[in-house]
């Protein structure tokens, strides 16, 4: 990389730039590029924003397996994740493999229910927000994510993509409970998750996530969040200028 860019000093890569970072990019104080190419025969993910459905539940799950897939199920709570379990269990098909995984089990039984998802030894993963990042299983290419309106925009979009990482059509549900009163950035989350499906789509879902959360404190550590603060919006203008006068006179590129 750095053959590439002598000048660059740190290079940050990130599906979804957390809201300080995106704004950095628009004042400018970082340089910006944007991927919008996918991966060859990468195809868009499904996305269905509905009310908790057992019946849809188990028409996901026999469609994933019936075509040798497997299936995420996210349920972000330790405390009855495992009556979660047991109501799969006789909501699915008996044979149906449903193993849970989450960050509070023992690392070797939590590392051995992995290997055995990886292997194809498991139908169904159930499990918490442990799998947001760093999980590759071509085979898993449905995911359902139960209480959906408790995740952040750029936490559903991690979890989506778990799933479509090869060529096979995949399918991402985000369940909320019936009757349940959401409030409006619960709503605007959800509406923006199943807007923005389409391939290169983490830009678009960013920008949303920084509307709806707001850009944080360029001056501190807060990563969201609207500064009260007196003399924020001049600061900006005043960094915006100064960071073009510096372009101009190349004293960025010299001490970059």
């Amino acid at each position: 990389m750095k053959a590439l860019r002598l000048a660059c000093d740190v290079l940050t890569l990130t599906a979804t730039p957390i809201p300080r970072t995106l704004y950095m990019s628009l004042m400018a104080a970082k340089d910006l590029s944007v991927i919008n190419t996918p991966p060859q025969n990468r195809l868009p993910i499904k996305t269905v924003v509905v009310e908790y459905d057992e019946d849809l539940i188990r028409q996901a799950v026999v469609r994933e397996l019936n075509r040798k897939g497997q299936v995420y199920f996210v349920h972000n709570r330790i405390k009855d994740i495992d009556k979660i379990k047991e109501k799969l269990s006789r909501l699915l098909p008996s044979g149906v493999r449903i193993s849970v995984g989450h960050g509070q089990m023992h690392p070797n039984i939590l590392e051995k229910v992995m290997i055995d998802f990886l292997e194809n030894k498991i139908d169904i993963l159930l499990c918490t927000m442990i799998i947001e990042s760093g999980i590759d299983i071509p085979n898993a290419n449905t995911i359902i994510v139960n209480n959906a309106h408790n995740f952040g925009l750029s936490d559903m979009h991690q979890l989506r993509g778990r799933v479509g990482r090869f060529d096979k059509p995949a399918y991402a549900y985000y369940m909320v409970p019936r009757r349940e009163v959401l409030d409006a950035d619960a709503r605007r989350r959800l509406e923006a998750i199943q807007d923005y499906s389409g391939l290169g789509a983490g830009f678009r879902i960013a920008m949303e996530d920084l509307e709806i959360r707001g850009a944080g404190n360029l001056l501190g550590v807060e990563q969201h969040g609207f500064i009260a603060a007196v003399g924020f919006d001049l600061y900006c203008r005043l960094l915006r200028e100064a960071i073009g006068t510096f372009k101009k006179t190349g004293v960025l590129d010299e001490h970059n």
